[in-house]
């Protein structure tokens, strides 16, 4: 459930797109600033482990 006044990130689709090389973004890391980067799976895998020490919350689509 959402609280009122709570800020939501729109679900990501088809025309969100990789920030490093333009393929389908399948995961956003949203950064401590507020800002985001998107990833493809391939970038995502490539940067987790720096995501997971700076402690950036990273949501992926949720399965159907």
């Amino acid at each position: 459930m959402t609280m009122p006044g709570t800020l939501t990130r729109p679900e990501l689709t088809a025309s969100d797109r990789c920030d490093r090389c333009g393929a389908a973004a399948q995961v956003r890391a949203i950064l401590p600033s507020g800002g985001e980067l998107l990833f493809c799976g391939h970038h995502a895998r490539a940067h987790e482990a720096k995501l997971k020490e700076l402690s950036i919350d990273v949501q992926t689509p949720e399965a159907v």
